[in-house]
């Protein structure tokens, strides 16, 4: 265990002291620090690489850190773990979940596959490791468009765990699927009544979407995307004023690069922070420092389901 910093209990600590203490940390460890879009905008401030799932998963594959500090969720942590099966990854909290890998068991999706035994299963990355070891290709919101339309026409699909990005994807792409019947608690609370009040006081602002979004809610878009797509479009877009429809989180990373647009969080249906992702933000600063200074929690998995969930992910890093 590393000594706190300056003598003193994280309590003591300021923010600047912790932020001192990170960095000190990350060159100490050889640790690396990735961060998702949907994090504080504090801890993105301080990572090493900031994106979305696919983002991370790259740098993840290609690190050459001793340490992996995973500011995200569990399955993001997972996902680094089985493509680094030898080095040590960290999770500043261990109950950082996602309501889509929650809502998919691998019991349940191993049944669900067994009763579907001729159709090619394409996951999204918001799952276990568990699920992923049950199938044959991982897929993100960046590349699933890409990854399905290089399965053999008549080849039937089985597309888990997001059904609102399920539906988006046979859209967009003409083929039927089977869907998981999951959904993503945050993208679900977006007020289709408040987003065209809105647009009604924004007129001239465009309104982009994550394909998680709820079908009405993609209506009303112009520009349909990934959180890296969503962030590409709002750059390179002449327009001025975005509305955004996914975790407010990247509006962080959008102001940065683009400081003179204006950027409004589409708001959820309830007068609350529903649009926020509440295990994101159960990754705090103060988690952060600790997790590295006592190098725990750490994300460990056995060795049969890193071997089994590292094929389909490096399908899908081999089809992206």
């Amino acid at each position: 265990m590393i000594k706190p910093l300056n003598g003193k209990k994280d309590a003591g600590l300021s923010k600047e002291e912790l932020r001192k203490g990170v960095r000190h940390l990350k060159k100490e460890l050889n640790a690396v620090l990735l961060a998702h879009y949907y994090q504080e905008s504090e801890i993105q401030d301080l990572a090493d690489f900031v994106g979305d799932s696919l983002d991370l998963s790259r740098k993840a594959a290609g690190t050459e850190a001793d340490v992996i500090v995973f500011a995200g969720v569990h399955f993001m942590a997972e996902t680094a773990k089985i493509l680094n099966p030898g080095k040590q990854v960290l999770l500043p909290d261990l109950n950082a979940g996602c309501s889509l890998a929650e809502g998919c068991p691998a019991a349940q999706f191993r049944a669900m596959r067994a009763a579907n035994p001729n159709h090619v299963s394409i996951t999204y990355i918001n799952c276990s490791a568990e699920v992923k070891a049950l199938s044959d290709i991982i897929c993100t919101s960046s590349n699933a468009e890409k990854i399905i339309r290089q399965i053999p026409e008549g080849k039937p699909i089985f597309f888990a765990p997001d059904r609102n990005l399920g539906r988006y994807l046979i859209k967009t792409t003409g083929r039927e699927m089977l869907l998981w019947e999951g959904s993503c608690v945050v993208h679900e609370t977006f007020s289709l009544r408040k987003l065209v009040a809105l647009q009604t006081e924004y007129p001239d602002a465009e309104v982009v979407a994550h394909p998680e979004c709820e079908e009405p809610v993609l209506e009303r878009a112009s520009f349909i995307g990934s959180t890296t797509g969503l962030l590409k479009h709002v750059l390179n877009s002449s327009r001025r004023q975005f509305i955004v429809a996914t975790e407010p989180g990247i509006l962080h990373q959008m102001k940065i690069q683009a400081p003179t647009k204006e950027f409004i969080a589409a708001p959820p249906e309830a007068n609350c922070a529903c649009n926020e992702c509440p295990y994101m933000k159960l990754n705090t600063l103060e988690k952060l420092y600790r997790c590295m200074a006592d190098r725990s929690p750490e994300v460990t998995l056995s060795a049969e389901i890193m071997e089994k969930a590292r094929r389909p992910i490096e399908r899908m890093l081999a089809m992206s």
